[in-house]
């Protein structure tokens, strides 16, 4: 793969074919018995077909779901309409699940309502992981669509094992063993009410992750920084911290790494959050676009 350079001889972003890998070197994907999926590209999301939601999932049809998850980093399910109690109990097959601690809930304390376009345009519209600022960030996310808009309002995944793959050799040197600190100040903290704030920080100090996570099911190197919550990596002066960062979070942005999902009423979406940014699409105020979603605790990562 070239690379098209400046006036100056330095790197701009590179031409060519992309290493797409999908799965860990060596490992094939076996077929799904349970359901049928189908890929929306190569690398990274498939819609799951055959699955009935409202019904209870057994340990087989699981499993099948887990390692479909592992494979395809986002799974969308359409024409589920199930409740919040059924939501919840859908992401808890994967582990416990989050109380959110700055976002409203909705009918349950585990199940997060996002209701924008009305009185306020959403804000999600930068590629992010969620909740690394914790020191166990989520494992994953399951989002249900309630009411959408007749167009946009659409959310992007990418892959950020891809991401990291497709990184130049002396990035790659330049970032392995460093560390990242991640911290909610930056966007839950903006305009809060500084003893709320002070309370929070001691409940939510700054953490400290790796730039390159090892993603605990495959053992695939992944890039794990992103622009909502990843202040500074770790021993680097500020100006090379921000360059190099920039240049990491530029990453996500290669639409070879991506899925993108048209959203309608019912639709479900569960992705894995070890291995994956996302982008929520702000093109839809003041247009109504009301989500829930349950996070599931997830592990420290290393």
């Amino acid at each position: 793969m070239s690379t098209v350079r400046n006036r100056l001889g330095e790197r701009r972003t590179a031409l060519g074919p992309r290493v797409l890998r999908r799965l860990p070197a060596g490992v094939e994907s076996a077929p799904y018995e349970l359901f049928e999926l189908r890929p929306y590209g190569p690398l990274i999301g498939a819609e799951v077909h055959g699955v009935d939601l409202r019904e209870p999932v057994g340990p087989e049809l699981f499993a099948e779901l887990d390692r479909a998850l592992v494979e395809w980093k986002v799974l969308f399910f359409r024409d589920q309409p199930i409740d919040s109690a059924q939501h919840r109990a859908f992401a808890r097959l994967w582990g416990e699940l989050e109380v959110h601690p700055f976002l409203a809930q909705g009918d349950v304390p585990e199940v997060v309502r996002f209701s924008k376009g009305a009185d306020s345009a959403g804000v999600e519209n930068v590629w992010h992981t969620d909740v690394t600022w914790r020191q166990e960030p989520a494992l994953g996310s399951v989002l249900r669509a309630i009411d959408v808009p007749e167009y946009g309002g659409d959310t992007l995944w990418a892959d950020m094992a891809a991401a990291y793959d497709n990184l130049p050799a002396d990035v790659q040197e330049r970032i392995e063993g460093r560390t990242a600190v991640h911290d909610f100040a930056f966007t839950f903290g903006l305009g809060m009410d500084p003893d709320a704030f002070a309370k929070m920080r001691e409940q939510y100090p700054p953490v400290e992750h790796p730039v390159v996570r090892t993603h605990p099911v495959t053992g695939r190197k992944t890039l794990f920084v992103n622009e909502f919550f990843t202040d500074h990596i770790v021993g680097l002066p500020d100006d090379e911290s921000e360059e190099l960062l920039a240049f990491l979070f530029k990453q996500s942005t290669a639409p070879e790494y991506q899925a993108r999902f048209r959203w309608s009423p019912d639709s479900v979406v569960v992705w894995d959050n070890r291995a994956t940014v996302h982008y929520a699409v702000n093109d839809y105020h003041p247009h109504i676009r009301v989500m829930e979603r349950a996070a599931i605790l997830g592990d420290r990562p290393y």
